[in-house]
């Protein structure tokens, strides 16, 4: 990938050609200007197992960084099998949907996280078994209580205090 975008305005591109901007990012994912110190982000496309995906976005989550947790997810979401997309997507929908709340974006945040609450209770229902040891529908109470604190302002969100419990209690 290149470094900086190049005076005539070229994109940033990847290995593959695909645009893809090498701007440095803070922990939730903003850009920060070109040569500054950024958190180093999570590389796309790694294959990883079902467990390798919840640790790691647990760990990312724990550590206040849900956008780049939302990256993992993302990578599970497109390399995963065909019938576990709606649960992935939905998990990564609630990770950047705590994003956008962290970063103050009350109406995209509050949206998300009731788009991914959706998603993770469709795939509880069909379920008989909590898969990967997931707490389905704890996850969907939280991101809908998230949501209602977001939509009515009762102040910031620090994406580290309200990080959810992938396997478990939530927090909050």
């Amino acid at each position: 990938m290149s470094g900086t975008a190049d005076a005539g305005g070229a994109r940033d591109r990847d290995g593959e050609g695909r645009a893809r901007s090498a701007r440095p990012r803070d922990g939730l994912g903003r850009p920060l200007p070109y040569g500054a110190a950024g958190v180093e982000r999570q590389p796309e496309g790694v294959l990883r197992t079902p467990e390798q995906t919840v640790a790691e976005a647990q760990a990312l989550l724990d550590d206040g960084k849900p956008f780049h947790a939302h990256e993992v997810f993302e990578d599970a979401w497109k390399s995963g099998p065909d019938r576990e997309r709606t649960l992935w997507r939905g998990l990564a929908q609630l990770a950047v949907g705590l994003t956008h709340a962290a970063r103050g974006n009350a109406t995209g945040g509050a949206r998300l996280l009731r788009r991914g609450a959706a998603a993770v209770e469709e795939w509880a229902a069909d379920s008989d078994v909590p898969p990967y040891g997931l707490d389905l529908p704890g996850l969907a109470g939280w991101a809908r209580e998230l949501a209602g604190e977001v939509e009515s302002g009762r102040g910031e969100v620090d994406a580290r205090e309200r990080a959810p419990r992938l396997r478990g209690r939530t927090a909050g």
